[in-house]
């Protein structure tokens, strides 16, 4: 690795945590965020907590502002107000009491390696014994068959009883892949979960998959995440759902399809390179317009546009 900045120059330790060998969760938003299931778990994880900050990053120095920006509130004639974006470490509790550190706010656009080198330092500071990262992406699956995940970390022993989905594959980078891939070489326990969405629901909520997600984060760290609300928001979901398949025949007919490969390859008949890794289609001409149709009733037109 080439010689960086000061990582320490990123960031500010603003209190001091009394919690022995914590847990830290790591969900960072700008990269792939497949049915906003890594949005909407962070949401659920903080959700009636008064969070208290303990670590904030400079987001001046990891922000590209022109590439996704910020929004300002314009009021009649002049400016009126402005959140700025947020990067920090914060400490949460889980439903039995027991608190943990979220690591929550935009993926930093550039410095990446002083990024990783400098929550490495935070992860060594506050005595952190397991670091899990959250992500979300689209696959080639149906929605009607059970959520899959990708398991991964820095041992075997962090993975071990996840099933693997893929061999090798290349992917594009993110700051948290190389903030996992760093903290291994360092020698900290380092893992994660990308939860699998179908791609024709990829840009709409998908709290099932959030769901499956927080079930997995809980059962590594060892805490009660809350899911009850985001199982409630499935049930809703998968009515919608259910509804808007029944009403188009071509929309049906590409999910029978997936449903066949998918059992196909979770019998043993089939290679699960056609899952698709990375989010590619089966073809635009299997999907199609209607499908397109489907994804847009799906979408609440009153959500701002993710990067």
């Amino acid at each position: 690795m080439d010689v960086v900045l000061d990582p320490a120059g990123l960031y500010e330790i603003v209190a001091d945590i009394e919690i022995d060998d914590p847990v830290l969760i790591v969900a960072l938003d700008g990269f792939v965020d497949a049915g906003a299931a890594t949005r909407l778990g962070v949401a659920a994880l903080r959700a009636g907590q008064d969070a208290r900050t303990v670590a904030r990053f400079d987001v001046d120095q990891l922000i590209d502002y022109r590439s996704r920006r910020p929004a300002l509130r314009f009021d009649t004639d002049h400016w009126g107000g402005y959140t700025a974006p947020e990067l920090e470490i914060v400490v949460m509790a889980d439903t039995a009491g027991n608190e943990y550190l979220l690591l929550s706010g935009p993926e930093p656009d550039t410095q990446w390696e002083r990024f990783c080198a400098a929550v490495e330092q935070l992860v060594r500071h506050f005595d952190v014994r397991l670091v899990i990262n959250l992500s979300a992406i689209p696959l080639a699956v149906p929605h009607t068959r059970p959520i899959g995940v990708t398991a991964h970390g820095t041992r075997p022993e962090l993975t071990e009883g996840h099933e693997a989905w893929f061999s090798t594959a290349e992917v594009p980078g993110s700051a948290i892949a190389l903030m996992e891939y760093r903290l291994g070489e360092a020698g900290h326990d380092a893992m994660g979960f990308a939860v699998h969405v179908p791609h024709y629901l990829a840009r709409a909520e998908y709290p099932q998959a959030a769901r499956v997600l927080l079930d997995h984060v809980g059962l590594a760290a060892e805490l009660y995440l809350p899911t009850e609300p985001l199982a409630e928001a499935a049930r809703q979901a998968e009515e919608e759902i259910a509804e808007q398949v029944a009403a188009s025949d071509e929309v049906r007919q590409i999910v029978d399809a997936l449903e066949r490969q998918y059992d196909s390859v979770s019998s043993g008949r089939g290679d699960r390179g056609v899952f698709g890794l990375g989010g590619e289609l089966p073809s635009a001409d299997e999907l199609g317009a209607e499908v397109e149709q489907f994804l847009a009733e799906r979408i609440d037109p009153e959500d701002p546009p993710r990067p």
